[in-house]
């Protein structure tokens, strides 16, 4: 979205936050931090409001907000859950973009499916978060088109450096073993209490917020590490202390069409990998050396040596070879190619400044 706002003003409405049951509703508006151009909107509303009051109260907070916007208007969905109380919005164009297959995740809303295919009826074009999410939707609209993830190279090579190690890694010992991301259904604990058990004298790092699951699931021992939620700036800190990069993911439903951004994040940053066998990680990067599939425990101690062994030898040819399959691999690339389909569907040859796109976030 930081690269829409140079041909177009970005509204990103996010999900709503509770507040006192006896306060009024309001949206809370704020200009995305060094980007110009992009709005973040947070709609606050009273808890336990029932869900017909809900809706009602978001559709008049976001009719209130879009009568401030002129010209043409592209409607973004990142969810079908946004549907409800936007879906009388007369958009110019509307964009829905699957990251996920939502309806596999824990606790997914019943009417979820329903909305979806709402949503797909409603859509002019449909993209898609990888390979994987492209083959389940292919046939379900006139429109698809696969865009797996892409990766701000400039910022994750910064773990390359010697970066300061943030305070609270400093002090744990050699070798590092670190995962970042949402530790959730799709996140297999066993596996990474097995692991840690067998390998007693490495760390492992879990940095990201524990969501849909409960902290007292998770394995304690004293060689893991859990270390919170931190921002994308941060990020690049962490991985630059690890020694090798962790996508300990379940093999279930939840991750049955997941393409995780961190593949190529973890690469950019020249750390070696150790996934599970997701599909669309085996796929498009599965034949690199610096990328081991596991699917066991002893597979992924095994995988784990391996990947130890080519971060001490970057020399090795590893490194190199990540890196040529990341130079076709670009942000701005993907943008440019879904705002020419967009520019297609408004009938011009490219987004005006006059343009608005309300990106519906979850």
């Amino acid at each position: 979205m930081s690269r829409f706002v140079r041909d177009m003003e970005v509204i990103f409405w996010e999900e709503p936050i509770e507040i006192g049951p006896k306060e009024t509703s309001y949206l809370k508006v704020r200009e995305a931090e060094g980007v110009a151009n992009l709005r973040i909107v947070v709609p606050h509303l009273p808890e336990g409001m029932p869900e017909d009051a809900r809706e009602a109260t978001l559709k008049r907070l976001l009719d209130a907000h879009l009568s401030t916007i002129k010209g043409r208007l592209v409607s973004w969905y990142y969810t079908p859950m946004m549907l409800p109380f936007s879906r009388h919005i007369e958009a110019d164009a509307v964009v829905f973009d699957a990251m996920d297959e939502l309806s596999k995740f824990k606790f997914a809303p019943t009417k979820l499916l329903d909305l979806e295919q709402e949503l797909i009826d409603k859509a002019d074009v449909v993209f898609t978060g990888g390979s994987s999410l492209f083959e389940a939707k292919k046939d379900r609209h006139r429109s698809v088109h696969c865009f797996p993830s892409s990766v701000d190279r400039t910022h994750f090579a910064k773990a390359r450096a010697q970066m300061f190690d943030p305070a609270d890694q400093e002090d744990l010992s050699r070798p590092r073993l670190g995962f970042y991301g949402v530790v959730d259904e799709r996140f297999d604990i066993e596996l990474l209490d097995r692991v840690a058990a067998m390998r007693p004298n490495w760390s492992f790092v879990m940095v990201g917020p524990v969501v849909k699951i409960s902290e007292d699931e998770l394995p304690r021992r004293h060689n893991i590490c859990y270390l919170g939620g931190k921002t994308y700036e941060q990020l690049p800190a962490y991985l630059s202390g690890w020694d090798v990069a962790l996508m300990p993911f379940a093999m279930n439903e939840s991750t049955q069409f997941i393409s995780p951004t961190k593949t190529p994040e973890y690469l950019a940053g020249g750390k070696p990998v150790v996934s599970t066998p997701i599909k669309d990680v085996v796929r498009h990067y599965g034949h690199l050396q610096g990328v081991q599939i596991a699917s066991t425990p002893e597979e992924f101690v095994a995988g784990c040596e391996k990947a130890l062994e080519l971060s001490r030898n970057p020399e090795s040819g590893w490194l190199a070879e990540a890196d040529l399959m990341l130079s076709a691999t670009s942000w701005d690339t993907t943008q440019a190619r879904m705002a020419g389909l967009i520019a297609e569907v408004l009938g011009e040859p490219a987004a005006t400044r006059s343009s608005a796109l309300l990106v519906a976030a979850e």
